[in-house]
C-alpha cells in the first residue's frame, strides 16, 4: 500500500556557518548531570564519578568517540577519563550540566603540535565562547580548556572557506601557533545543523583532482 511522503523542506544554502580549525587530537566528551540523590546502580556508566559541588551532586563520566572511558591503562583513551575524574569539580563548575563535546589534544596524540602539554577544545563555539580556563595538569603543564579557533563567522561563502584553508596552509595553525602542518578546517551550517570537514591532504579531492 503506498502512503503519502511529504518532501523535507529544501534547507537555504546561502545561511550563516562558522569555520573553525579541524584539530587533530582524539574526539572525547564529558557528561555532567545533576541528581537529587545518589544515583541507582545501573542508572550511570560503570565507573562515573559522583561528587557533591554547592550542596549538588553531580555525576561525572568521560567518553571517547566509540565508548564511555575511565581512568586506567586499559580503559582511558589517551588520559582523558582520569584528567576528567582528577579535575571533575572544576569542570563542573565550568561547563555546568550537559554532554559537552571536544576534542582532546597535544604531546602524546596523533601530531602532537609540538605542545609540552595537552588541550580540550570544545566543539560549540557558540555556547563556550567566554570559556577560557586552565583545569589541572597534564606533565605538569596546565590543559587549558576552550572553544575550538573561530576562522570566519558568516554568511555562506565557498570563497571564504577555501581562503581561511589556504591561510592555514600558508601560516600553520591558529590552535598551535608556529605549528606549520594544521590538519584543516570544519564548516558548521547553521540551517543544516551539519558539520562538514575539509583537510590539507587531498583527502576531499576526487582522485582526478589528487593526481593533479
Amino acid at each position: 500500500m503506498h502512503e503519502f511522503r511529504e518532501w523535507p523542506k529544501t534547507k537555504r544554502l546561502f545561511r550563516d556557518i562558522v569555520v573553525t580549525e579541524k584539530i587533530d587530537g582524539t574526539n572525547s566528551a564529558v557528561h555532567i548531570t545533576a541528581v537529587p540523590h545518589i544515583p541507582a546502580l545501573g542508572d550511570f556508566p560503570p565507573g562515573a564519578y559522583s561528587l557533591v559541588v554547592d550542596g549538588i551532586r553531580y555525576v561525572v563520566s568521560a567518553q571517547s568517540r566509540r565508548r564511555i572511558i575511565t581512568p586506567g591503562k586499559t580503559t582511558d583513551n589517551y588520559g582523558f577519563a582520569g584528567w576528567v575524574y582528577d579535575n571533575a569539580e572544576a569542570l563542573v563548575r565550568l561547563l555546568g550540566e550537559g554532554l559537552h563535546f571536544g576534542e582532546w589534544w597535544g604531546r602524546g596524540i596523533q601530531r602532537g603540535y609540538d605542545l609540552a602539554g595537552r588541550a580540550f577544545s570544545l566543539f560549540n563555539t557558540e555556547r563556550y565562547a567566554n570559556v577560557h580556563e586552565s583545569v589541572g595538569e597534564f606533565g605538569g603543564v596546565p590543559v587549558t580548556v576552550g572553544p575550538v579557533p573561530v576562522l570566519y563567522d558568516g554568511v555562506f561563502s565557498e570563497e571564504r572557506i577555501t581562503g581561511e584553508l589556504e591561510v592555514l596552509r600558508k601560516y600553520g595553525s591558529v590552535a598551535a601557533p608556529g605549528f606549520p602542518n594544521p590538519e584543516g578546517i570544519c564548516v558548521y551550517h547553521s540551517q543544516s545543523r551539519n558539520v562538514y570537514k575539509v583537510t590539507l591532504d587531498n583527502n576531499d579531492a576526487g582522485k582526478w583532482e589528487a593526481a593533479a
